[in-house]
Formats: structure tokens, C-alpha cells, sequence
């Protein structure tokens, strides 16, 4: 209920692309739903961005113009700044580190600056007690931050795992509608406004990654290593890869996988992967569609969580940004990453070559007789055991032609072995594409 004798929130928001005037739509529109719920009146009294004269589709008069978004930090008159520029240094890290160290909150979408710079930011948050609220940096619209951090706050996690880009999806589930390879689907997805006119930052994975360590650090009481996370994007993967997963009984989704082991010495360790996987149709994340984002997050007592909705988008995105703001209202500062930032365990990277699973592995060879022999004599000599092996006919120039194969569970190293023994053949005429088989 609002309380009519509170003081408001003042709000300055620094950066009025897409999100940015859409939380001040959402603001306007809600404002009595959002009051209530914040038990306080809020202010919006100053914006900043790169064009003074762009028109936005929202009134900016109300609101205190600042050319320099870093001096919306020093305003006497701001409680929280909302960081809405983008990237993961240059401005947008001047104005968060400027904010936190005057003691203000800070709320951010930016999951770059977040996975580059979040213990610093953290530590800064801690020493001058303004809140660290980022919502709107993973996932978008689904509280999944939230839900970790506080929702799941009883279980000890043990594995969290999603799919946390919007384009891949929407590119992958497209190639497996419509059959067409990856090139015509990427045009599409630009030309639809799914995918950016420069797509690398998506489809390489690199977003996926920011959210991934993000969500690791949230779940396993981590300081966030980005720098581990290992990363692979979706530019290999072929129309024939998602029809033969298909008779497989899978589909191909790009996933985040974040998951402990113990070192030898008992001391955990985190193991942080970005790339393509055959997901089985029977798992929740093979029925997330288009541009949609999912999460999964495995609790000891909850067992499995599953968080879905819009990855992005101005309403979505915007929603997520005003949580925060209700939060911060009602006080709520909290910890950033579950626990405060000074109890944050350094983890060091796991060793993915002990973990054990099948893959799906494809060939481009030559059409010539021995390529096969060749290939399986380097499975026998690395212990890969085959499970299937598919071979498809000649391309359209007869020169070509694609080996697929899906292995007995197994060692990790086995199979990177088996690549190692096939480097430099020449019957290879491109680097195999191995896609790992997401277990249940």
C-alpha cells in the first residue's frame, strides 16, 4: 500500500534506447500498480543519452536533460541510477562506479559490464551501502536472478543450465522448421530484428557467456571467472546436423552449462560451457522456441527449477528493471551474488576431460574409399566406443560428404583424442563439429 506521507525514490536513467524509454512507459502506465507495490512514490527527475533530439516516442520534458550521464551520480537529487548505455567498459563503467562509490544504488541491464566487472562493482556496492540490482542483465523479463538468489536461497545448487540467447534460438529452431541451413535462417532473423546487423557478439555465444557466469557465481556462491567460461557458437552447425538429430530423437539448441566437481585435494571446482548440445525432445529445454530464453536451475531439496519467458524486448526488459526499483524501495539492498561479495569462494576451473557423456560427432571428408576406416581406427585407438554411425552421399559438387556418428558414453578426453589422431588427415576436408548429448 502506498504510503502517502513516504518519501519518493528519485530516479535518474542514463541511456533512452529501446529499454530505456520503455521503463519510462512502463513507469507511467503502472505507476499506481508500481507505487503500491513499492510502498512509495517514484520520481523519475533526470535522463541522460547520446541525442538530445532523437525522437523516442515519450515525453522527456518532465525530466532534467544531462549531457554527461557520469554527473547524474553527483545529483543531490538522485537516490538510484538506472544504467541502460551498454558495454562493458567506457561510460556505462564510469557512471556505475561513480554511482556505488557515492553511496547511491545502481540498477543495470548491462550483462557484459556485469560479468567483467561484477566483483568490483560488488565491492564498491558493499563499502558504500547503495544496492546492486541487475534483473534486466539475464534473461530479460524472467526473474531468474531473483529466483536464485532468493527462491532457490534454501537448496545448495548443483547444476544450472539454460538457453540464454534469444537470436541462436530463434536461428536453430527456424533451421529445424524450415530445413534451411544457417546462412538464409541468420538473413531472416536480421531482417525480422531477431539477430543484429553484426550478429558475431550472439551467435559466436559471448552473450550466452556473460549470462552464464552471471548465473554461476548467483548459484554457486562464486566469484564470477568469465575468463572460464569455454565458449562455442552456432555458425558451424548444419541443416543435416538438426535433421539427423531429429531421427535421433533430439533437438539442437545452444545451452549454458554450469556445474561443480571436487579437485582431487576435495576443493571444488566449476566447469562454465557455452556451445550447441542435442537436447532430447523429452527435456524441458527442447520445447523453447524462437526467441524465447529458459533456465534451469537443479536445487538439492527443490530438484529441478525451470524459469521461461522473453529474453529480451523493451516491455519485458523494462519490467525486470522496475522490479529492482520496487525492491530498492522497500529497502531491500541484499547481496548482490547471494552472499555478500567478502564470502564469495574463488572457484577454480574444472577439468572437463574426466567428465563422462555421449556426443554427436560430424565428418566432412572426401568421397574416397578408406575415410571411414580411418575414422574408426581413431574411435578404437582413443576408446571411443560408436554407438551409430551415419554416413549421407555425395554433395551437389560430388565431392563431399558427411560422416556423422553418436558414441557410447564416455570419457571427454577420449573423444578429444580421437580428434587429435585426425588432425591434419587429409581426408578431412573441415574441422569435425562435435555436439555433446545433454543428459536428462
Amino acid at each position: 500500500m502506498l504510503d502517502s506521507e513516504a518519501k519518493p525514490l528519485r530516479i535518474a536513467l542514463a541511456g533512452l534506447g529501446t529499454v530505456g524509454a520503455g521503463v519510462l512507459r512502463l513507469l507511467e502506465t503502472n505507476r499506481a500498480v508500481v507505487e503500491a507495490r513499492a510502498g512509495r512514490p517514484f520520481e523519475v527527475v533526470a535522463v541522460s543519452a547520446r541525442d538530445r533530439h532523437r525522437d523516442r516516442g515519450v515525453d522527456l520534458s518532465p525530466y532534467a536533460w544531462c549531457d554527461d550521464m557520469t554527473a547524474l551520480a553527483e545529483r543531490d537529487d538522485v537516490d538510484v541510477v538506472v544504467e541502460l548505455v551498454g558495454g562493458s567498459d567506457g561510460p556505462a563503467l564510469a557512471l556505475a562506479r561513480r554511482t556505488l562509490d557515492a553511496g547511491k544504488s545502481l540498477v543495470t541491464a548491462n550483462k557484459a559490464m556485469v560479468a567483467h566487472h561484477g566483483m568490483a562493482l560488488a565491492e564498491a556496492s558493499a563499502i558504500g551501502g547503495g544496492a546492486l540490482k541487475f534483473e534486466a542483465a539475464v534473461a530479460g523479463g524472467i526473474p531468474v536472478v531473483k529466483g536464485l538468489r532468493e527462491g532457490a536461497a534454501a537448496n545448495a545448487i548443483e547444476r544450472v543450465s539454460g538457453i540464454l540467447n534469444g537470436t541462436c534460438n530463434f536461428i536453430l529452431t527456424n533451421m529445424e522448421k524450415s530445413g534451411a541451413d544457417f546462412d538464409a535462417v541468420l538473413s531472416e532473423a536480421q531482417a525480422k530484428g531477431y539477430a543484429e546487423a553484426d550478429p558475431a557478439f550472439d551467435i559466436e555465444g559471448v552473450d550466452a557467456a556473460h549470462k552464464l557466469a552471471i548465473l554461476a557465481a548467483i548459484g554457486f556462491g562464486a566469484r564470477i571467472d568469465f575468463d572460464s567460461v569455454s565458449v562455442t557458437g552456432i555458425t558451424e552447425v548444419r541443416a543435416a546436423d538438426i535433421a539427423r538429430a531429429r531421427t535421433l530423437g533430439f533437438v539442437i539448441r545452444l545451452v549454458g552449462i554450469a556445474d561443480c566437481d571436487l579437485a582431487e585435494d576435495g576443493t571444488p571446482r566449476l566447469l562454465q560451457r557455452v556451445r550447441p548440445c542435442l537436447v532430447p525432445r523429452h527435456h524441458p529445454l527442447a520445447h523453447v522456441d524462437g526467441p524465447t530464453n529458459a533456465v534451469v536451475a537443479e536445487g538439492n531439496f527443490s530438484g529441478r527449477l525451470l524459469f521461461q519467458g522473453a529474453g529480451a524486448g523493451d516491455g519485458p526488459t523494462a519490467s525486470a528493471v522496475v522490479s529492482d526499483l520496487i525492491d530498492i524501495a522497500r529497502g531491500d539492498i541484499g547481496a548482490p551474488f547471494s552472499v555478500p561479495v567478502s564470502d564469495l569462494v574463488t572457484m577454480a576451473p574444472a577439468d572437463p576431460g574426466h567428465r563422462v557423456g555421449r556426443d554427436y560427432i560430424r565428418f566432412t571428408v572426401r568421397d574416397r574409399p578408406g575415410v571411414l576406416a580411418e575414422i574408426t581406427a581413431a574411435t578404437r585407438d582413443a576408446n571411443v566406443s560408436i554407438e551409430s554411425l551415419i554416413q549421407q552421399g555425395r554433395d551437389e559438387d560430388g565431392g563431399e560428404v558427411l560422416v556423422a556418428m553418436v558414441t557410447h558414453e564416455g570419457q571427454e578426453r577420449c573423444v578429444a583424442k580421437a580428434l587429435n589422431l585426425l588432425e591434419g588427415s587429409d581426408s578431412l576436408t573441415a574441422a569435425p563439429l562435435v555436439l555433446p548429448i545433454l543428459r536428462d
